[in-house]
């Protein structure tokens, strides 16, 4: 087992424009995992995989994989391999020769032995057939499997990916998710991936490490970070459609904490669930598939107008309207209403996220809600 441990590691740019810090006081450890960094463009993530690497030069902090610092080795001395959104394969090689390359030129093996090794690395991304193509004669698909068969044959103590998939059709790109999955479990290997796309890292990862502006917000496996996020970030940035989020007055009584948006009483919860006063300022967060939809009556939820309706085959997005304020409801195929048609909104206390108003830190998720919830 190898460990890939990030240690207060900072990563700061100095050029005739000034200092930009890229990635601030990160803390990592992977061990035989799947750890997919996530977030959007320009967070981070692909230069904290550079440092690991070692194409990039660390500012401070160190890096180690398993018992070695690493931070100041050249790359071909950490025991890594990249896989890049681009493939880097060699145009003028066959398949055979693009995955021997690296072990000609960074063992002792013999050419029988590094003939066999590929030939095994080969049988299990099932390209054997490819060997002895030209690169220019491969599918996207085929490219992607050759690249990380390229990077997997020299048997890294880190494999690193940097977008593998991106330039993959939306199929390829659900059974390439698949297989390196059962790739990274069969392997045993410790495995850092780099995406933007939160339904790669929600259906692949181990663990998620979610980056915004150069600092990590939340790190654990999806289903958490998902029902428990640490702050409005990353319960925005996990969901598609993302949370819809509202500015509120918390008023009180002596049951319920009440989340008031101007004259409208959004969302309701049990007074001791959340450390709030009445007069509170908060954000309150509602996940559009928690959501529910029914003709208005008194008692029912909070009355909002209908927008337009995207069928999604199976499940509707519902766009609504709470005076000028937009939000998003994920309903049954068989909820349909009619554009201008005025709908209950409803959610239940234990499906409801408050945030601090100033500070953006989650003071109540479903997540917790769970945890606290009685056994029956």
């Amino acid at each position: 087992m190898v460990e890939l441990h990030i240690d207060h590691v900072t990563k700061r740019y100095d050029d005739a424009q000034g200092v930009e810090t890229a990635v601030e006081d990160l803390s990592l450890t992977v061990e035989n995992e799947l750890l997919v960094l996530l977030g959007p463009s320009g967070c981070g993530k692909t230069t904290t995989l550079r440092m690991v690497a070692g194409l990039e030069t660390v500012t401070e902090g160190t890096i180690h994989i398993g018992d070695r610092d690493v931070t100041e080795l050249h790359p071909s001395r950490r025991s890594i391999a990249m896989v890049f959104q681009d493939y880097g394969l060699y145009t003028t090689m066959s398949v055979q020769e693009n995955m021997a390359y690296g072990l000609k030129h960074s063992t002792d093996l013999s050419a029988t032995e590094r003939r066999e090794r590929v030939e095994d690395m080969a049988a299990l991304f099932d390209i054997s057939e490819l060997l002895d193509r030209d690169i220019d004669q491969l599918s996207g698909g085929q490219k992607q499997r050759v690249a990380l068969g390229r990077a997997m044959v020299r048997e890294p103590d880190v494999f690193l990916l940097d977008e593998p998939l991106a330039s993959l059709d939306a199929k390829l790109r659900s059974e390439m998710r698949t297989e390196l999955q059962q790739l990274q479990r069969d392997l045993d290997i410790t495995t850092v991936y780099v995406t933007h796309d939160q339904k790669e890292a929600m259906t692949m990862a181990d663990k998620v490490a979610i980056m915004n502006d150069g600092v990590l917000h939340q790190v654990g496996d999806p289903e958490t970070v998902y029902s428990d996020p640490a702050d409005r970030f990353v319960a925005d940035f996990l969901g598609n459609p993302s949370m819809n989020q509202f500015e509120t007055t918390v008023r009180e009584d002596d049951r319920d904490s009440r989340f008031e948006y101007g004259d409208v009483t959004l969302a309701r919860v049990p007074t001791d669930a959340v450390s709030l006063k009445d007069g509170d300022e908060a954000v309150l967060g509602l996940r559009p598939e928690d959501l529910f939809l029914d003709a208005p009556d008194e008692s029912s939820g909070f009355v909002a107008q209908v927008g337009v309706t995207e069928y999604q085959g199976n499940d509707n997005f519902v766009h609504l309207r709470i005076g000028d304020t937009e939000l998003t409801a994920v309903v049954p195929p068989s909820v349909d209403p009619e554009p201008g048609e005025s709908v209950a909104v409803s959610v239940a206390p234990e499906d409801v996220y408050v945030f601090d108003a100033e500070t953006g830190t989650a003071i109540l998720t479903a997540g917790r809600a769970e945890k606290q919830r009685p056994e029956q």
